[in-house]
C-alpha cells in the first residue's frame, strides 16, 4: 500500500490529479465536518442516462484516488433537483394527458403516470437509485424536496435573503437586458395551485426572510423563504447547494462551464467555499454530433449493456475523460478488448504501472484476473462464420482452441460469448458486405488454402499467422495491409478483422479451408447480392 501510495502523488492519471488537488484543501488542516465530500447532481425529469453513469463512475473514480492518497473519510451525494417544475410532459410515460394538468408543478407532487410511487419524481428517484445500485456505486441519496422541507436548507436560504442583492448582482451580470427586468433567484411555490412561480419579486425582506411577489393572476403573496414553500434558480441553488452543504468536490459537463463562475460566486456569497470541480466534454455521435436525449442519436446504458459488460463501459469512461469521444455502436468491441489487456498487463507492473492503468480506477485497486483468452473481436467473427445460435456453438470451437476452458472456469469468456452474438446478430449481420476477390487475391487464397491442405503444425495462432503473412509477402501485396483487408472482405464481410493466424486457430484448419472455398466459388459475394 506504501509503494501504491507513493506511485500515486506523483501519477499523471486524471482521477489522482484531482485528487491530490482536492487534498490541498485540506493540507493545514482537516475538514471540520470530518469528511471529504463529493457530490453529482439529477435531473429527475427523465429516467438515468449514459451521462448520469459517467459522471458517477468517474466521481468515484476520484474518490478511490483521495481514499489512496488520503486518511480523511470521505462520502459521495448524489442529489436529485425534484423540486424542479416540470416544464413539458415527456415522451415515453403513459397517461401523458393527466400529467398534462400538472406542468409546472414539483415532479414530487406529479403524480406517477405508472402508478406505482407516490410522485413522478419518487418514481424518478426510485429508478436512479436502482440504476445506481445495479453497478456497485457506494453513495447517499438527497432529494431536493426533502432537503427544502425537512429545513435542512433554511440556514442558506435565510442567508440568501439577506444577500439577495448580491445574489442578483451575479445573476443578473449574466442576462440579457428583458431578462434582467423579471428574473429573481427565488421561485416561489404557489400556495393553491402548487406551481413553480417564474415571477418577480415586490419586495425580499432579509430580516423576516419572507419575499412577496404578485401570482400570474395579479394577487399579491408574502411568502417565508423557509420550509420547502420557495426555491432557488437552477444557477443559484447550485451555489448554494455547494454552500449548505460544504461540498468539497463536484464534476459537470462543458456546457456547463461557463456558468462556474456564477455556481462559485454564489457559494462564496452565502459563505461557503467553492469547491473543486472538473467539466469534461460531451460524447458524439457517429456523425460527430453532440449526443442528445431528445434526438436519441447517441448510445444508451441498456444498449452498450446488451453486448457488453458494464466495466467496459467504465473504461470507455475513464479515456480521456476532457477529450469529446465518439460513443457508437463501433466503440464497443474496442472497448472491451482494450479493457481486458489492461487486466492482463496489471499483475505484471510496479506500483507505477498499476496506479496508471485504467483498472485500478475502474476496481478501486481490488483488480480482478482475466480469464478473455479470445478477444471479443474475435469471438465477432467466430459468430460471424459459425452460424452459431446460442453460446453452446461458440464453445464447441473455443472448447477446441482451449481444452480445458469451460463456462465455470471462463465466465467473463462465457458473458462475452453471449455478448457476441448478441453484437453480431443486432450490429453485424444486417450490415454485412462480402465481395469478389480479385485474381491476385483469390490466387493468393488458393496458396492459403493449399498450405492449409497440407499444414500439420496444430493450432499455434503465431505460426499460423507467420504462414498468412508469408502467403501476402510472396503474393506481391504492398502494402501488406491490402492482404489481410482482402481476406477481411472476402471471407469475413468486413473491412476489419482479427489476427487471421489466430482466427484460423480458433475456427480449426478444415472450417477456414472450407470458408475460402465459399470465398473463392463466389457462394459468400452470392449472399450480399441477395440482400
Amino acid at each position: 500500500m506504501t509503494a501504491l501510495r507513493d506511485a500515486a502523488m506523483t501519477s499523471k492519471a486524471w482521477p489522482f490529479e484531482e485528487a491530490r488537488a482536492v487534498a490541498k484543501r485540506y493540507e493545514k488542516a482537516p475538514p471540520v465536518k470530518g469528511h471529504v465530500l463529493f457530490e453529482t447532481g439529477y435531473g429527475p425529469s427523465g429516467l438515468p442516462h449514459i451521462g448520469t453513469f459517467g459522471e458517477v463512475a468517474r466521481t468515484t473514480m476520484i474518490r478511490r484516488a483521495f481514499e489512496l492518497i488520503s486518511d480523511i473519510p470521505t462520502r459521495l451525494i448524489c442529489f436529485s433537483d425534484d423540486v424542479d417544475g416540470m416544464r413539458k410532459v415527456p415522451d415515453n410515460v403513459p397517461d401523458r394527458e393527466m400529467l398534462m394538468g400538472h406542468l409546472q408543478r414539483p415532479l414530487t407532487s406529479v403524480p406517477d403516470p405508472f402508478g406505482q410511487y407516490d410522485s413522478f419524481g419518487a418514481h424518478n428517484n426510485a429508478m436512479l437509485r436502482r440504476f445506481l445500485d445495479t453497478f456497485g456505486f457506494q453513495y447517499e441519496f438527497i432529494s431536493a424536496t426533502e432537503f427544502y422541507k425537512s429545513g435542512r436548507f433554511d440556514d442558506t436560504l435565510r442567508l440568501a435573503c439577506e444577500r439577495y442583492d448580491a445574489i442578483m448582482a451575479i445573476m443578473l451580470a449574466s442576462l440579457r437586458e428583458e431578462r434582467q427586468q423579471t428574473y429573481s433567484c427565488f421561485l416561489p411555490i404557489h400556495p393553491e395551485t402548487g406551481r413553480v412561480l417564474y415571477v418577480p419579486m415586490k419586495n425580499v425582506d432579509p430580516v423576516r426572510h419572507e419575499i412577496t411577489f404578485d401570482d400570474e393572476d395579479g394577487r399579491e403573496w408574502t411568502l417565508p423563504v423557509t420550509g420547502g414553500q420557495v426555491k432557488l434558480q437552477w444557477k443559484p441553488d447550485f451555489g448554494a447547494r455547494w454552500a449548505a452543504l460544504d461540498v468539497d468536490f463536484e464534476m459537470y459537463g462543458k456546457d456547463h462551464s461557463t456558468n462556474t463562475p456564477i455556481y462559485d460566486g454564489i457559494c462564496e456569497v452565502l459563505g461557503g467555499r467553492k469547491p473543486n470541480h472538473m467539466s469534461y466534454e460531451l460524447f458524439l455521435d457517429d456523425q460527430g454530433q453532440k449526443i442528445s436525449k431528445s434526438k436519441g442519436n447517441g448510445l444508451t446504458i441498456d444498449e452498450w449493456l446488451t453486448y457488453a459488460s458494464s466495466e467496459s463501459l467504465s473504461y470507455f469512461m475513464y479515456q480521456k475523460p476532457k477529450t469529446a469521444k465518439r460513443m457508437h455502436f463501433d466503440v464497443i468491441p474496442r472497448a472491451v478488448d482494450e479493457y481486458h489487456q489492461q487486466l492482463r498487463a496489471y499483475p505484471g507492473q510496479d506500483a507505477a504501472g498499476q496506479v496508471n492503468n485504467p483498472v485500478w480506477h475502474i476496481h478501486g485497486g481490488q483488480v480482478p484476473a482475466s480469464m478473455m483468452v479470445i478477444p471479443f473481436s474475435m469471438l465477432l467473427n467466430l459468430a460471424s462464420v459459425a452460424g452459431a445460435k446460442d453460446k453452446a456453438g461458440l464453445w464447441g470451437f473455443i472448447r477446441r482452441y482451449m481444452p480445458d476452458a469451460s463456462p465455470g472456469t471462463h465466465p467473463d469468456l462465457d458473458a462475452a460469448a453471449g455478448y457476441a452474438l448478441a453484437y453480431f446478430n443486432d450490429r453485424i449481420l444486417p450490415t454485412r458486405q462480402f465481395r469478389a476477390p480479385s485474381e491476385r487475391e483469390a490466387a493468393a487464397m488458393a496458396d492459403l488454402r493449399a498450405r492449409l491442405v497440407a499444414w500439420d503444425g496444430g493450432l499455434d495462432a503465431e505460426t499460423l499467422q507467420t504462414m498468412v503473412f508469408a502467403v501476402g509477402t510472396e503474393a506481391g501485396f504492398d502494402p501488406l495491409r491490402d492482404w489481410f483487408t482482402a481476406l477481411y472482405e472476402v471471407l469475413l464481410g468486413a473491412s476489419q478483422g482479427p489476427r487471421f493466424g489466430g482466427f484460423i486457430a480458433l475456427y480449426g484448419i478444415s472450417e477456414t479451408i472450407a470458408l475460402i472455398d465459399r470465398g473463392l466459388s463466389g457462394a459468400l459475394a452470392a449472399l450480399s447480392a441477395k440482400t
